[in-house]
């Protein structure tokens, strides 16, 4: 041994060899713990349990580490079994309370929580719960016995956060970071913040504070993504989380809230694969796989999973009120109670979202209020709240459809024409309700020509025969008496009511008024002629001889 040597070693050797000792020894879970290394520490008390040297202390660090390293389930068996022993620590009822909430068991949380001593951290899960089971005196009463540490102002930061009142909690956030400039992790709640709050580049600025210490945080890469996809695109959002896809692998819920991401920045991509397995698990999930829906038509589907969920947030407010305007207009039968009653639920939600104080002056909140009034047929109403967001949305082909038709409906078909042609969407293009405003819209800006090749273009069916009426009715009134007259003949073909009949005669005089006064060219009149010979009716006689005799006198040939 080197203590044994009759010539002592010079000091230098001995710190040498003390180093190397520290170097080789085998850490504790105590230094572990303090060096927040919990998989370590895990490792350490795992091992000494198997060599029959774990104790009740460790027992209970053994259960800390899984907790906190987010393994809810492992940490959940741990207390239990602790409190199967004789006399077990009172406060481990509070420690087997946070885990049942992390686990989404809020009844047997509150039930064990209570079994606890009175303590600050019982006071924090059953503030916590009190916010979960939406009881409002409760959460006050708890409310009132937080103090002014850390602790409890993180725990009253993270309720406002769950509230929606995001400014509070930054509020809260900021302050802590003037005191304590070394938590700097504050900063990815704070970036969270700004983010619910619609202000993606501040959120990215503050992100950035963190990940320049911690570039592999897979918080704060989410969050950057999260960001990168509302300030860019699905594409500049996905290549941030390409990198965390093998690092998250062994941990469930990062590697679920990636997955869930990649679905919404993939749009919708693999959305049945993933998202139904996390409708219970990631609270955006459910929200997510109900948009999916609605971008593939199914609002059945959708309608499902929505409604039995009490709106709690401006998101889901919004979204409660698009399914039941797409369920009240999807109707097949108009004027059914049913029908009202579910757009009148969706006006009410619209409302509520964008009359409220946080919400009034936000982009989703205008757009709420324009969805509002165009539900109430109040025009003028949806096109001051559509105007001042317009510059946001010049390429979107979803505002520019209900911008288009807003313009149409107070008469400014010009303008409506001009967003119309903005449209780049097949889907929006062959839906018949974009067929028929772009049609009146031509009419009325004296192109009824292009109105009659859209018809022309539509395959036979209910929405042609519309289409036809429109057209008829349409160049009728605005006096474009030839291709209403070439409308009312069909429709007249189609079904032999009297009306059609009345129209097309009108029209045909009309035409020849326009003949007669320079207007159509007078080789007109050969078409018009062809056209009432197709009906059967006593007064054709009488017409195509005052057309003809016109037309041997002005030298037409007929």
């Amino acid at each position: 041994m080197i203590l044994s040597r009759s010539k002592p070693v010079d000091q230098t050797g001995k710190n040498a060899v003390r180093k190397q000792e520290n170097k080789s020894a085998v850490p504790t879970y105590e230094e572990l713990i303090q060096k927040r290394d919990f998989q370590g520490g895990l490792t350490v008390l795992e091992f000494e349990r198997n060599a029959g040297k774990i104790t009740d202390e460790s027992d209970l660090w053994l259960a800390y580490c899984a907790f906190h390293m987010g393994d809810y389930n492992k940490a959940y068996n741990e207390y239990k079994a602790i409190l199967k022993k004789p006399n077990p620590l009172p406060d481990v009822y509070t420690y087997l309370a946070c885990c049942q909430f992390m686990l989404g068991m809020y009844t047997e949380a509150d039930e064990s929580a209570k079994k606890g001593p009175k303590s600050r951290l019982q006071n924090r899960i059953l503030f916590h719960l009190s916010h979960k089971f939406n009881d409002e005196n409760r959460l006050m009463g708890h409310h009132q016995k937080l103090q002014d540490i850390l602790e409890d102002q993180l725990t009253l930061a993270s309720i406002h956060y769950l509230r929606n009142h995001y400014q509070e909690a930054i509020d809260i956030y900021k302050r802590i970071l003037l005191e304590n400039r070394e938590y700097i992790a504050l900063n990815v709640y704070v970036a969270l913040c700004y983010y619910k709050l619609d202000y993606f580049d501040v959120s990215q600025e503050v992100l950035i504070n963190y990940l320049n210490q911690y570039p592999d945080s897979i918080s704060a890469l989410n969050l950057k993504s999260c960001n990168n996809y509302r300030l860019y695109n699905g594409k500049a959002a996905e290549s941030e989380l390409k990198s965390l896809l093998e690092e998250v692998a062994t941990n469930h819920y990062a590697s679920d809230l990636i997955k869930h991401n990649l679905v919404v920045f993939r749009s919708g991509e693999g959305a049945l694969q993933v998202l139904p397995a996390l409708v219970d698990v990631i609270p955006e999930a459910r929200l997510n796989l109900v948009i999916y829906y609605l971008k593939q038509d199914n609002v059945q589907e959708a309608y499902n999973l929505i409604k039995d969920i009490e709106p709690s947030c401006p998101q889901e407010y919004i979204l409660k009120g698009v399914v039941n305007a797409k369920i009240g207009q999807e109707s097949n039968s108009p004027n059914t109670p049913e029908k009202r009653e579910h757009l009148k639920v969706a006006q009410q939600y619209f409302q509520l979202v964008g009359g409220s104080a946080s919400e009034c002056d936000t982009i989703p909140g205008r757009q709420c209020m324009a969805a509002c009034f165009f539900l109430l047929r109040q025009f003028e109403d949806v096109l001051i709240y559509l105007n001042s967001i317009k510059s946001y949305y010049y390429n979107d082909d979803t505002f520019n459809y209900d911008f288009a038709q807003a313009k149409a409906a107070i008469g400014a078909y010009k303008e409506a024409e001009e967003i119309f042609m903005l449209i780049q969407s097949d889907k929006v293009k062959s839906d018949y309700c974009y067929i028929s405003w772009l049609a009146r819209c031509y009419i009325m800006n004296q192109k009824p020509r292009e109105a009659w090749e859209m018809y022309l273009k539509m395959d036979t069916s209910g929405d042609s025969f519309s289409l036809l009426q429109l057209i008829a009715n349409d160049c009728y009134k605005m006096g474009h008496f030839y291709y209403a007259a070439k409308a009312f003949d069909l429709l007249e073909r189609l079904d032999s009511s009297p009306e059609y009949w009345e129209g097309k005669r009108g029209a045909c005089v009309g035409v020849f008024q326009q003949i007669i006064a320079g207007r159509e060219p007078k080789e007109t009149l050969r078409e018009i002629i062809v056209l009432l010979r197709n009906t059967s009716n006593p007064q054709v006689e009488f017409l195509t001889k005052t057309f003809k005799k016109w037309g041997k006198d002005n030298r037409v040939t007929i």
